[in-house]
């Protein structure tokens, strides 16, 4: 009897959390949508729902290690957008595609470094500091290109953007994603960085008295997070065959809503990548049913905007109802 009591709250706290909520949200969306959204199922919907997903994808990676660890980076979709101009313009002067891949890449650590000293050496709060970027990166690639485009890119490029692998509905733009998310759960979850990022979170002071260097973690944050967006920006080009300084407008709302959703607390040192992935598939699903039923973009912002309300609603009551079953009715009883 003793051992059945004890072993039940565990059952119930493996099953009563909000990432298996969210799994059934989403699977009940994704059933609703095959059966009643015409056209959900085909084999060419799904691959573009997930190529649209790609970016969004990749910057939720580093956002998520980010609020975890209690800061924020506003300018995603600035960087995004100012290293696709700078990848077109490298690829524009004639300098060999697998170089050019590596130079961007660079630009994108200088954008997350520049956040990353502004928040650690001079002590300005992220929030404040990537609202400033988002501005900065974005006009600096109005600098570079101006209001035009770029969109002549090698056919091995343009391919990857709009390819899919083999005779699958998977695209070659979500495979970055694919490689990169095992990575960022495994250092996350088992490793010591993991551990210092959930530590910070969850009291910086703690953490610095622990001997836990806030510094560098957190600019290895930023960095970590401009190479990605550097990443996200190349694909975003390769996608749409373009690049261009007012690409991915409005991306980090769509970033943020998603970790949130995922379970990620914008209080910091809570949250997994498990949620979000559920999160990064419903919110895949919910945009491309709106685009199916004719829905137009302002209309969809209007809806990611309600999503995020109400994912940190839902999410805060969800889990003390989830907590307060456990404790009334799984928890041990005195003698047994």
């Amino acid at each position: 009897m003793a051992t059945k009591s004890r072993h039940q709250p565990d059952v119930i706290a493996r099953i009563g959390n909000w990432d298996n909520f969210l799994a059934a949200i989403t699977i009940v969306v994704i059933v609703y949508a095959i059966f009643e959204v015409p056209n959900f199922a085909t084999t060419f919907n799904i691959s573009q729902a997930v190529a649209g997903i790609s970016e969004r994808a990749l910057i939720a990676l580093p956002m998520v290690l980010l609020i975890i660890a209690r800061e924020i980076d506003l300018s995603v979709g600035s960087t995004l957008a100012l290293t696709s101009v700078v990848f077109g313009l490298l690829v524009q002067a004639g300098i060999p595609l697998y170089l050019a891949i590596a130079l961007t890449l660079v630009a994108g650590a200088a954008c997350g470094a520049f956040n990353g000293v502004l928040v650690t050496a001079l002590g300005l709060p992220s929030l404040v500091v990537t609202l400033g970027t988002m501005a900065l990166f974005r006009g600096i690639g109005y600098i570079l290109l101006g209001s035009g485009s770029i969109n002549d890119f090698p056919e091995s490029f343009l391919d990857f953007g709009i390819d899919s692998v083999g005779n699958t509905p998977v695209p070659w733009t979500v495979l970055p994603f694919i490689a990169l998310a095992p990575l960022f759960a495994i250092a996350l979850q088992k490793m010591p960085i993991g551990r210092r990022i959930y530590a910070i979170g969850g009291s910086p002071q703690a953490a610095r008295y622990s001997g836990i260097g806030l510094s560098r973690t957190i600019f290895g944050l930023f960095v970590t997070s401009g190479v990605v967006c550097a990443a996200a920006g190349m694909v975003y080009a390769a996608r749409l065959a373009n690049a261009r300084a007012n690409n991915a407008l409005g991306i980090e709302l769509d970033v943020i809503t998603i970790a949130l959703l995922g379970g990620i607390s914008v209080f910091g040192g809570k949250g997994k990548l498990t949620g979000v992935l559920w999160a990064l598939l419903l919110f895949a699903t919910i945009r491309n049913v709106l685009g199916l039923l004719q829905i137009g973009g302002d209309a969809q912002g209007t809806v990611i905007g309600l999503l995020l309300i109400v994912s940190l609603l839902v999410s805060n009551a969800a889990e003390r109802i989830f907590a307060t079953v456990r404790a009334q009715y799984f928890q041990p009883k005195a003698g047994e």
